[in-house]
Protein backbone atom coordinates (compact mmCIF):
# COMPACT_ATOMS: atom_id res chain seq x y z
CA UNK A 1 0.00 0.00 0.00
CA UNK A 2 1.16 3.54 -0.75
CA UNK A 3 -0.20 6.80 0.63
CA UNK A 4 0.83 9.75 -1.53
CA UNK A 5 -1.90 12.28 -0.74
CA UNK A 6 -1.56 14.29 2.47
CA UNK A 7 -5.33 14.83 2.44
CA UNK A 8 -5.74 11.07 2.81
CA UNK A 9 -3.07 11.03 5.51
CA UNK A 10 -4.90 13.72 7.48
CA UNK A 11 -8.18 11.83 7.16
CA UNK A 12 -6.56 8.71 8.65
CA UNK A 13 -4.94 10.75 11.42
CA UNK A 14 -8.25 12.43 12.29
CA UNK A 15 -9.98 9.05 12.49
CA UNK A 16 -7.17 7.77 14.73
CA UNK A 17 -7.54 10.78 17.04
CA UNK A 18 -11.18 9.82 17.53
CA UNK A 19 -10.53 6.08 17.94
CA UNK A 20 -11.06 4.56 21.41
CA UNK A 21 -7.96 2.38 21.01
CA UNK A 22 -4.99 2.08 18.68
CA UNK A 23 -2.28 -0.55 18.19
CA UNK A 24 0.82 -0.21 20.34
CA UNK A 25 3.40 1.46 18.12
CA UNK A 26 7.17 1.35 18.03
CA UNK A 27 9.58 2.71 15.48
CA UNK A 28 13.01 3.21 14.05
CA UNK A 29 14.67 6.22 12.45
CA UNK A 30 17.05 6.03 9.52
CA UNK A 31 18.92 8.74 7.58
CA UNK A 32 16.38 8.55 4.75
CA UNK A 33 13.13 8.02 6.63
CA UNK A 34 11.15 6.63 9.54
CA UNK A 35 9.79 3.13 10.15
CA UNK A 36 6.74 2.63 12.38
CA UNK A 37 5.97 -0.84 13.70
CA UNK A 38 2.99 -2.61 15.26
CA UNK A 39 2.63 -6.29 16.08
CA UNK A 40 1.04 -6.97 12.67
CA UNK A 41 2.60 -4.49 10.22
CA UNK A 42 5.48 -2.14 9.64
CA UNK A 43 5.58 0.95 7.43
CA UNK A 44 8.40 3.10 6.08
CA UNK A 45 8.06 6.74 5.10
CA UNK A 46 10.91 8.18 3.06
CA UNK A 47 12.08 11.68 3.85
CA UNK A 48 12.54 12.70 0.21
CA UNK A 49 9.09 11.66 -1.04
CA UNK A 50 5.52 11.32 0.20
CA UNK A 51 4.99 7.63 -0.54
CA UNK A 52 4.89 5.09 2.26
CA UNK A 53 5.43 1.34 2.03
CA UNK A 54 3.52 -1.02 4.36
CA UNK A 55 4.54 -4.64 4.93
CA UNK A 56 3.25 -7.41 7.22
CA UNK A 57 5.35 -8.41 10.21
CA UNK A 58 6.36 -12.08 10.42
CA UNK A 59 4.20 -13.96 12.90
CA UNK A 60 5.88 -16.54 15.12
CA UNK A 61 3.63 -19.40 16.21
CA UNK A 62 6.44 -21.24 17.93
CA UNK A 63 6.25 -21.93 21.66
CA UNK A 64 9.73 -20.36 21.88
CA UNK A 65 8.10 -16.95 21.37
CA UNK A 66 6.23 -17.45 24.67
CA UNK A 67 9.01 -18.89 26.83
CA UNK A 68 10.66 -16.55 29.36
CA UNK A 69 14.14 -15.39 28.31
CA UNK A 70 13.96 -17.07 24.88
CA UNK A 71 11.00 -14.86 23.94
CA UNK A 72 13.30 -11.86 24.31
CA UNK A 73 15.50 -13.09 21.46
CA UNK A 74 12.39 -13.53 19.30
CA UNK A 75 11.30 -9.95 20.05
CA UNK A 76 14.77 -8.63 19.24
CA UNK A 77 14.71 -10.46 15.92
CA UNK A 78 11.31 -8.92 15.15
CA UNK A 79 12.62 -5.45 16.00
CA UNK A 80 15.15 -5.52 13.15
CA UNK A 81 12.70 -6.82 10.51
CA UNK A 82 12.40 -3.33 8.89
CA UNK A 83 16.17 -3.42 8.36
CA UNK A 84 16.98 -7.03 7.59
CA UNK A 85 13.68 -8.72 6.73
CA UNK A 86 12.14 -9.36 3.32
CA UNK A 87 11.59 -6.10 1.39
CA UNK A 88 13.52 -4.29 4.14
CA UNK A 89 14.56 -0.65 3.84
CA UNK A 90 18.31 -1.23 4.22
CA UNK A 91 20.56 -1.59 1.20
CA UNK A 92 22.83 -4.60 0.73
CA UNK A 93 25.80 -2.64 2.07
CA UNK A 94 23.84 -1.57 5.14
CA UNK A 95 22.69 -5.13 5.80
CA UNK A 96 26.28 -6.36 5.71
CA UNK A 97 27.32 -3.70 8.24
CA UNK A 98 24.41 -4.57 10.54
CA UNK A 99 25.13 -8.29 10.29
CA UNK A 100 28.78 -7.61 11.12
CA UNK A 101 27.65 -5.60 14.19
CA UNK A 102 25.37 -8.42 15.31
CA UNK A 103 28.24 -10.87 14.88
CA UNK A 104 30.66 -8.67 16.85
CA UNK A 105 30.86 -11.03 19.87
CA UNK A 106 31.85 -13.88 17.55
CA UNK A 107 34.35 -11.71 15.67
CA UNK A 108 35.98 -10.83 19.00
CA UNK A 109 36.91 -14.49 19.53
CA UNK A 110 40.05 -13.90 17.47
CA UNK A 111 41.11 -10.83 19.47
CA UNK A 112 43.47 -11.32 22.44
CA UNK A 113 41.58 -11.03 25.75
CA UNK A 114 43.49 -7.90 26.82
CA UNK A 115 42.34 -6.07 23.67
CA UNK A 116 38.70 -7.20 23.60
CA UNK A 117 37.27 -4.38 25.69
CA UNK A 118 38.96 -1.58 23.69
CA UNK A 119 38.02 -3.35 20.44
CA UNK A 120 34.39 -3.66 21.51
CA UNK A 121 34.31 -0.01 22.58
CA UNK A 122 35.76 1.11 19.23
CA UNK A 123 33.28 -1.03 17.28
CA UNK A 124 30.39 0.33 19.36
CA UNK A 125 31.42 3.95 18.76
CA UNK A 126 31.78 3.37 15.03
CA UNK A 127 28.37 1.64 14.89
CA UNK A 128 26.65 4.47 16.79
CA UNK A 129 28.23 7.09 14.50
CA UNK A 130 27.08 5.12 11.46
CA UNK A 131 23.54 4.58 12.79
CA UNK A 132 23.00 8.26 13.63
CA UNK A 133 24.49 9.76 10.50
CA UNK A 134 22.81 12.40 8.36
CA UNK A 135 19.26 13.34 9.25
CA UNK A 136 18.76 10.43 11.64
CA UNK A 137 18.89 12.42 14.89
CA UNK A 138 16.02 14.71 13.88
CA UNK A 139 14.00 11.85 12.42
CA UNK A 140 14.59 9.88 15.61
CA UNK A 141 12.98 12.72 17.56
CA UNK A 142 10.19 12.86 14.96
CA UNK A 143 9.53 9.13 15.35
CA UNK A 144 9.10 9.53 19.11
CA UNK A 145 6.91 12.61 18.63
CA UNK A 146 4.62 10.86 16.15
CA UNK A 147 4.15 7.85 18.45
CA UNK A 148 3.50 10.14 21.44
CA UNK A 149 0.95 12.03 19.31
CA UNK A 150 -0.85 8.76 18.56
CA UNK A 151 -0.90 7.81 22.24
CA UNK A 152 -2.24 11.23 23.27
CA UNK A 153 -4.66 11.44 20.29
CA UNK A 154 -3.02 14.64 19.03
CA UNK A 155 -2.02 13.46 15.55
CA UNK A 156 -3.73 16.20 13.53
CA UNK A 157 -2.56 19.07 15.73
CA UNK A 158 0.95 17.62 15.69
CA UNK A 159 0.83 17.50 11.87
CA UNK A 160 0.17 21.25 11.81
CA UNK A 161 2.75 21.96 14.51
CA UNK A 162 0.11 23.23 16.95
CA UNK A 163 1.18 20.68 19.55
CA UNK A 164 4.63 19.19 20.07
CA UNK A 165 4.51 15.92 22.02
CA UNK A 166 7.75 14.82 23.64
CA UNK A 167 10.64 13.72 21.48
CA UNK A 168 11.75 11.32 24.23
CA UNK A 169 10.34 7.82 24.59
CA UNK A 170 10.51 5.33 27.48
CA UNK A 171 10.27 2.49 24.93
CA UNK A 172 13.16 3.70 22.77
CA UNK A 173 15.86 1.21 21.83
CA UNK A 174 18.37 3.64 23.35
CA UNK A 175 16.92 2.84 26.78
CA UNK A 176 17.24 -0.87 26.04
CA UNK A 177 20.85 -0.48 24.90
CA UNK A 178 21.85 1.45 28.03
CA UNK A 179 20.15 -1.13 30.23
CA UNK A 180 21.92 -3.93 28.33
CA UNK A 181 25.31 -2.37 29.04
CA UNK A 182 24.59 -2.32 32.77
CA UNK A 183 23.28 -5.90 32.75
CA UNK A 184 26.29 -7.08 30.71
CA UNK A 185 28.69 -5.61 33.26
CA UNK A 186 26.87 -7.46 36.03
CA UNK A 187 26.61 -10.75 34.11
CA UNK A 188 30.32 -10.68 33.30
CA UNK A 189 31.12 -10.55 37.01
CA UNK A 190 28.51 -13.02 38.24
CA UNK A 191 28.47 -15.81 35.65
CA UNK A 192 31.48 -18.09 35.41
CA UNK A 193 32.09 -19.29 31.85
CA UNK A 194 34.68 -22.10 31.55
CA UNK A 195 35.77 -21.16 28.04
CA UNK A 196 37.37 -17.75 27.60
CA UNK A 197 36.79 -18.05 23.86
CA UNK A 198 33.03 -18.39 24.27
CA UNK A 199 32.80 -15.76 27.01
CA UNK A 200 31.92 -12.72 24.80
CA UNK A 201 29.20 -14.66 22.98
CA UNK A 202 27.70 -16.16 26.16
CA UNK A 203 27.77 -12.88 28.08
CA UNK A 204 26.08 -11.06 25.21
CA UNK A 205 23.41 -13.73 24.77
CA UNK A 206 22.59 -14.02 28.48
CA UNK A 207 22.62 -10.23 28.92
CA UNK A 208 20.17 -9.72 26.07
CA UNK A 209 17.78 -12.34 27.44
CA UNK A 210 17.87 -10.91 30.97
CA UNK A 211 17.57 -7.32 29.75
CA UNK A 212 14.53 -8.15 27.65
CA UNK A 213 12.76 -9.70 30.65
CA UNK A 214 13.50 -6.56 32.70
CA UNK A 215 12.36 -4.47 29.72
CA UNK A 216 9.06 -6.30 29.38
CA UNK A 217 8.43 -5.95 33.12
CA UNK A 218 9.20 -2.22 32.98
CA UNK A 219 6.70 -1.74 30.13
CA UNK A 220 3.93 -3.13 32.35
CA UNK A 221 4.78 -0.95 35.33
CA UNK A 222 4.87 2.79 35.99
CA UNK A 223 6.40 2.75 39.47
CA UNK A 224 9.47 4.42 40.89
CA UNK A 225 11.75 1.48 40.05
CA UNK A 226 10.72 1.65 36.40
CA UNK A 227 11.47 5.37 36.26
CA UNK A 228 14.88 4.76 37.80
CA UNK A 229 15.66 2.01 35.28
CA UNK A 230 14.68 4.18 32.33
CA UNK A 231 16.23 7.48 33.46
CA UNK A 232 19.78 6.77 32.11
CA UNK A 233 18.37 5.90 28.68
CA UNK A 234 16.15 8.97 28.62
CA UNK A 235 19.19 11.11 29.40
CA UNK A 236 21.15 9.47 26.58
CA UNK A 237 18.26 10.29 24.23
CA UNK A 238 19.29 13.94 24.56
CA UNK A 239 22.29 12.87 22.47
CA UNK A 240 20.54 10.43 20.13
CA UNK A 241 17.65 12.77 19.19
CA UNK A 242 17.36 16.36 18.02
CA UNK A 243 14.32 18.62 18.01
CA UNK A 244 12.51 17.75 14.75
CA UNK A 245 11.02 20.31 12.39
CA UNK A 246 7.37 20.11 11.39
CA UNK A 247 8.42 18.52 8.11
CA UNK A 248 10.55 15.93 9.93
CA UNK A 249 7.54 15.10 12.09
CA UNK A 250 5.30 14.77 9.03
CA UNK A 251 7.63 12.13 7.64
CA UNK A 252 6.98 10.03 10.75
CA UNK A 253 3.26 10.85 10.79
CA UNK A 254 2.88 9.58 7.21
CA UNK A 255 4.30 6.26 8.36
CA UNK A 256 1.88 6.23 11.31
CA UNK A 257 -1.06 6.98 9.02
CA UNK A 258 -0.10 4.29 6.52
CA UNK A 259 0.16 1.69 9.26
CA UNK A 260 -3.06 2.71 11.00
CA UNK A 261 -4.90 2.60 7.66
CA UNK A 262 -4.40 -1.18 7.68
CA UNK A 263 -4.09 -1.84 11.41
CA UNK A 264 -6.22 0.85 13.05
Amino acid sequence: MRLVDDTTVLRVLAAADAAPSLPRLGGMARPDGVAIVSERFWSFSRADETSVDVRPMPRSRSTVARLPFLRGLVKLASAIVPLLGRNATASTKERLILLAALAAPVLLFGVPASYRTPALAAMSILLVCWMFRGRTLRLHGAEHRAIAAAESRALVTTWYGLTRPTRFSPRCGTNFAVLTIAVSALVERVIVIPSATLAPFCVTLVSLMITMEIWLLAQRSAGLLTRLLLTPGLLVQRLTTREPSVEDTRVALRAVAALLAVDG
